[in-house]
């Protein structure tokens, strides 16, 4: 079941490319957007996190937080982080348990395949762990625009 606002996120105990383990309860009293993204090193996921690193001053002067996850191991985040000089976290969630539990997997379709894999999508979570906002499905330059909207709305 998708989650709605004012839901209290689900726990999650990942990996980051830091090499620390972080955790849902680290979130609280803050405001964080989490965004669940297909893969590394693509030209949709890397025009997405350049765009939120390329307005995360802005994002953080607004109080908020920001947090990748992809079922990509840490190796490669490490990479693509380093790469791409991204100044926010990336959990690693080979597992899927993270975003399965956030209803960030489930059925794609490409040139007229069907598959399962990574639904890009975000979401706010505010500093009492619930849920603000919800982004189901968001193009990868969307993201920033919708998250900005939204807050001057708020």
């Amino acid at each position: 079941m998708a989650l709605q606002v004012g839901d209290l996120a689900p726990k999650f105990s990942l990996t980051g490319q830091d090499g620390k383990t972080h955790d849902l309860s680290q979130l609280k009293n803050k405001t964080t957007l989490v965004y669940f993204y297909p893969k590394d090193e693509t030209p949709g996921c890397t025009a997405q996190a350049c765009s939120i690193r390329d307005n995360f001053e802005e994002l953080q002067s607004k109080g908020i937080d920001v947090i990748g996850v992809s079922k990509d191991e840490l190796a490669s985040h490490e990479k693509f982080a380093s790469k791409n000089d991204l100044p926010f976290l990336i959990l690693s969630d080979p597992e899927k348990t993270m975003i399965s539990a956030y209803s960030a997997w489930g059925e794609q379709s490409m040139y007229g395949k069907k598959y399962m894999g990574t639904i890009r999508s975000c979401l706010l979570i505010g500093p009492d762990l619930k849920i603000l906002a919800v982004w189901p499905k968001i193009q990868p330059l969307k993201t920033v625009p919708e998250v900005l909207a939204f807050l001057k709305k708020a």
